[in-house]
């Protein structure tokens, strides 16, 4: 796991040997899993224990942060 962004108190990682569809996981108090690949919106996939309200938070940091975090995972995954 590589840690891609630290902001606003969450971790944002990336697997080396993760899967397709292009996601994050995110890491605060609790966790979620988001999907930021091709051209659609930023998706929600998963959260366990994290508030609705750092869920949001860390979709819209996510959004800002879309084309640095897409090249990461394509630096890793190709």
């Amino acid at each position: 796991m590589v840690t891609v962004l630290r902001e606003a108190g969450f971790r944002f990682a990336i697997y080396l040997s993760d899967h397709l569809p292009e996601h994050v996981h995110v890491y605060g108090d609790g966790e979620a899993k988001i999907e930021f690949g091709g051209d659609g919106p930023v998706k929600v996939v998963s959260s366990y224990g994290m508030k609705a309200g750092d869920v949001r938070r860390a979709v819209r940091i996510v959004e800002a942060h879309r084309e640095t975090i897409a090249r990461h995972w394509r630096d890793m995954h190709g």
